[in-house]
């Protein structure tokens, strides 16, 4: 199974030495499909390996090297045309990771810029960012409505000229969603950067993860969504020796503690984090629950090609996924609207 192999390689890169050809191809395709490439040939780089697959890796740091300057200058272009709002503009997920310089950005994969402002600066930054030459990706009205009232982001935008998208998140899960997270505090906490933007503080960094993983998605990147949250508990757990009190204070705060420790069960579980449980103030119980396992299984779900397997089991959580993001009678509604306007019959 290359899903778990990719798994082991990350965890612990000697692995890696008793790989055969069918091994290591299997390795550099789940890695590919599972978009953390970049991140596996940094964990390797040094160790033994035959001379193609050598090249492959040394390519892909190249690759996230590029990849890394692209979303950081991304990010330069955005305060360029949003700081002068004075709003608070909060980097999210890969871009932040690597601004703050966190092991989490190393050789990570980076696609949109993903930022967080306040809801009642909507307007003025989706204004700033027309006139910057940022262009709407969605023009369909449908879909812009459905954005506008039901999402945690405005219609994702693309740069007429660099051809990057941004998306821009007022919250960090669906209107729709049963957690309702303080959209408010997470900016409240957030850290200033030297050039003016922020992140998220290490506690609500952890928490945005394991929501974006567990409370919104089909576990779709998940080997790669967990080995952020490995390494964010690794630096910031370093960093402060009651880190992990203070985030499950505040997961408990913001709505998603069970997503949390599910996480970091899965984390624990799947890359050793060294999670800390406590039994008081808040009892954080970390022992593997029997419903963890079809998360793993969903987690680890790639054939020797990479190639994905269980397909009842994406299914399944497929469907979870809809069904975390609204209600069933609004889900039915959506998906007759969708269909409806596929099978539009132009006259």
């Amino acid at each position: 199974m290359s899903g778990a192999s990719l798994v082991r390689a990350l965890r612990d890169p000697a692995t890696t030495h008793a790989l055969d050809a069918a091994g290591w191809t299997g390795l550099i395709a789940a890695a590919r499909a599972e978009q953390i490439l970049g991140t596996l040939a940094h964990r390797l780089q040094g160790l033994p390996m035959p001379a193609t697959v050598d090249r492959i890796l040394a390519d892909a740091r190249t690759a996230a090297e590029q990849g890394r300057t692209l979303a950081l200058w991304e990010a330069e272009m955005a305060a360029q045309a949003l700081l002068p709002l004075g709003v608070p503009v909060v980097l999210l997920k890969g871009t932040a990771y690597v601004a703050a310089g966190l092991s989490a950005g190393q050789g990570r994969n980076i696609g949109d810029l993903d930022i967080l402002v306040p809801r009642d600066a909507l307007d003025p930054v989706e204004a700033a960012l027309l006139a910057a030459g940022w262009e709407w990706v969605k023009p369909d009205a449908y879909d812009d409505a459905y954005y506008r009232r039901w999402m945690h982001e405005l219609p994702p935008l693309i740069h007429r000229e660099r051809d990057r998208m941004i998306d821009v998140h007022h919250t960090i899960l669906p209107l729709t969603a049963r957690p309702t997270p303080d959209a408010d505090a997470l900016l409240t906490g957030s850290v200033p950067l030297a050039n003016g933007l922020r992140v998220l503080s290490p506690e609500h960094m952890v928490i945005h993860a394991a929501a974006h993983l567990i409370a919104d998605g089909d576990l779709s990147g998940g080997v790669r969504n967990l080995w952020d949250i490995d390494r964010l508990c690794r630096d910031f757990g370093v960093q402060d020796k009651d880190f992990y009190l203070s985030l499950y204070e505040e997961a408990h705060f913001q709505g998603l503690w069970s997503q949390t420790m599910r996480a970091l069960r899965l984390a624990h579980q799947l890359y050793d984090t060294p999670v800390i449980g406590y039994c008081s103030p808040l009892r954080s119980d970390l022992d593997e629950k029997a419903s963890d396992r079809l998360y793993v299984r969903r987690l680890l779900a790639r054939d020797g090609w990479g190639r994905a397997t269980r397909p009842v089991t994406q299914a399944g959580f497929y469907l979870r996924s809809h069904l975390l993001r609204m209600p069933p009678g609004m889900l039915a509604r959506h998906l007759w609207t969708k269909w409806r306007k596929g099978h539009r019959v132009t006259p």
